[in-house]
């Protein structure tokens, strides 16, 4: 895929492959990759990962077209309906600091952006709990190994894509009907 002119977006909302999806039907997203970020060492494996030795998070990254999506609409999903950013280092059956919620900015606007959008969904009271999710820079996205991407669309029968993953899916397309490339 041409990635020229797009703009990046990075967001950890537990285990990637169902951000993965979630983002991928969301209309002027050209391409998302699944992956670590928020770590110290270089290249880290899946494994590693998930030996919670290394900081990393499971993360996606989003490529998209500011023209058509805003990273504030990508910033509602995310906040409001991809993940749970309520829950601090698990999301559902997931848990450890690999799976902590973190917001990456690149900008200061951006940071701007995602504090005002915690901000107005706390106030908004739409889950029981404050939000725990980490606001930091963005420093190095490392991709996963090339088995987890698009392992959502690869592996549906997975019982993990079944059972935890399909919900999340499930949950972007309802509540941002408008947004998505393949409307209902």
């Amino acid at each position: 895929a041409n990635l020229s002119g797009l703009a990046m977006a990075t967001f950890a909302g537990g285990c990637f492959w169902a951000q993965e999806e979630a983002f991928e039907q969301i209309k002027g997203v050209k391409q998302v990759v699944s992956g670590y970020a928020g770590g110290t060492k270089a290249n880290p494996t899946y494994e590693e990962v998930a030996e919670k030795t290394t900081g990393h998070t499971e993360a996606v990254q989003i490529y998209y077209d500011p023209k058509v999506i805003s990273y504030q609409k990508l910033a509602d999903i995310f906040f409001t309906a991809s993940h749970d950013p309520t829950q601090l280092n698990r999301q559902g059956p997931d848990s450890g600091p690999e799976y902590r919620s973190v917001a990456f900015y690149r900008t200061p606007e951006e940071k701007k952006t995602l504090e005002a959008t915690i901000a107005k969904v706390n106030a908004s009271k739409e889950y029981n709990g404050k939000i725990v999710t980490q606001v930091v820079p963005f420093q190095k996205f490392w991709p996963a190994e090339s088995y987890h991407q698009g392992y959502y669309r690869l592996h549906p029968e997975n019982p993990y894509i079944t059972n935890v993953s399909a919900h999340k899916v499930e949950h972007v397309r309802e509540v941002f009907p408008q947004e998505l490339k393949n409307p209902l």
